[in-house]
This record gives structure tokens, C-alpha cells and sequence, in this order.
């Protein structure tokens, strides 16, 4: 990322101190899940102030709307996704996406609470979005988020350390979805295992070692948050369409 024109965008977000939170394919790679990704992915507070400050950052990197809608704090809150373009010459050609809501992801002010700070060797602290909280907002109808969220987990795993916080077992053993790993995890900590099956059911099947079973359960999962994906963005993409018949 840093041999991109990205660190020179979120720059200038920190320089406007423009209250947002790094998500998408870019915080993937920084929680070392590599995505390739030319686009920069960005929560932020929906309040009049952050949109002036926004406003500026936009200003400053000749950056045009793409698509509809209109940014506005309305539009944002509704949990539509503001796209642009920037036009300066050293970022030229990247997209921003900014959102200020998503579906079954906690408000802004508690993922502002949660939140991560990288440093990054050319613009300093970047803040971005809890790991768990990523996970949450992976879960949508696309293909390609559901081998991320595999892949978040598998890296958050593998860089622990040998001796974890029980809280950290709880997010593995709620959100890890590669069944050897799912398995290790609970013969490790089977008792943590015993008492989340109540949460999540297929750590019964995970329990007893049922590699078949876990899979079709997995599969489960995946079916019902893809289907509830699907119902949030409905009456979104209808009202998309509308402002696009209104633009023509």
C-alpha cells in the first residue's frame, strides 16, 4: 500500500481531521489478509462538521462524484455508499467509498471505540476498523467477502501468541469458518467450545469432530447472512435506481 497514491489520500483525510475509519480491501491487508485493492474503503461520523471537513479533503484531491447518490448527511444515514474519483494529479485515477452505516455493524461512535491504530511510515497513525468489526462487515452477499473473513481469521490465529486471552478464543471459536481450524480450536479449548454452543450451534458438530456436517453448517451461515444481505440492500438499490431515473 505504501508504494501507492493511498498513504497520500488518507494523508490528506488526517490533515482535515476528518473523523473516519479505514475498512474494505485496505484494512484487510493491514491485518494481514492481502487483498488486492486501488480503492480506499472509509467509515466515518455522519455529523455536519465531519462533512465540511470531508468537503475539504475532496477539495484538496480533485476528487468527483461517481454514480449516484449525492453526499449528504441524509443519503449517508440511510446507509447508502458515496463513491469518487480523484482528478489530482498524484492520486489520479483512485476511488473513495464512504459510508457512514452498515448493515449489522455497530454505530460509528462504538467502532470509533474499537478501533485499531497503524502506524504507517510516510503520514503516521492511521486509524481503522476492530478486527471483529471488519469480520461483521464482511459478511454480505458478495463472493468475494466470505474466503476474506477465512483469511482475517486464519492471520489473526497464526500471529498470536502461543498463550491467548480468553477473549480472543471467543472470536476465533464465533467467526472462524475453515473446519480443520475450527476443530483444532475446539480440542484446545473444549471447554470454551462447550459453553458458546448455545451461540453457535455448529461448534456441536465441531465438538465431535463431524468434518461433513461443519462444512454444511458453514454453508448455513453463509446462506442466511448473504439472504439478510440481500433484504437490507433492496429498498437501497430501489431508491439507487430512482435517483438514477431522476439524473437521466
Amino acid at each position: 500500500m505504501i508504494q501507492s497514491p493511498i498513504p497520500r489520500a488518507l494523508s490528506t483525510f488526517l490533515k482535515y481531521k476528518v473523523n473516519a475509519l479505514l475498512i474494505g480491501g485496505q484494512a484487510c491487508i493491514l491485518y494481514g489478509a492481502a487483498e488486492f485493492s486501488r480503492d480506499i474503503d472509509l467509515a466515518i461520523m455522519v455529523s455536519s462538521s465531519n462533512l465540511e471537513n470531508l468537503g475539504l479533503v475532496l477539495d484538496e484531491l480533485d476528487a468527483k462524484r461517481i454514480f449516484v447518490p449525492d453526499l449528504s448527511l441524509d443519503v449517508l444515514t440511510r446507509g447508502h455508499a458515496c463513491h469518487f474519483r480523484c482528478h489530482r494529479e498524484d492520486v489520479k485515477g483512485l476511488r473513495l467509498d464512504i459510508m457512514g452505516k452498515m448493515r449489522d455493524v455497530a454505530p460509528f461512535p462504538e467502532l470509533w471505540q474499537r478501533r485499531q491504530e497503524i502506524e504507517l511510515s510516510e503520514i503516521g497513525k492511521i486509524p481503522i476498523i476492530g478486527l471483529a468489526d471488519l469480520v461483521r462487515s464482511k459478511k454480505t452477499q458478495r463472493d468475494k467477502d466470505w474466503p476474506m473473513i477465512r483469511r482475517l481469521i486464519e492471520a489473526d490465529i497464526y500471529k498470536t501468541s502461543a498463550n491467548p486471552l480468553q477473549e480472543k478464543i471467543y472470536f476465533w471459536l464465533s467467526e472462524c469458518r475453515t473446519t480443520e481450524l475450527l476443530i483444532s480450536l475446539a480440542t484446545k479449548y473444549p471447554d470454551i467450545a462447550s459453553n458458546m454452543v448455545m451461540i453457535r450451534p455448529l461448534l456441536r458438530a465441531v465438538l465431535s469432530s463431524n468434518q461433513e456436517e461443519v462444512q454444511r453448517l458453514l454453508r448455513d451461515e453463509e446462506d442466511k447472512e448473504r439472504k439478510l444481505d440481500r433484504q437490507y440492500w433492496a429498498p437501497l438499490k430501489a431508491e439507487l435506481e430512482k435517483w438514477r431515473q431522476q439524473k437521466v
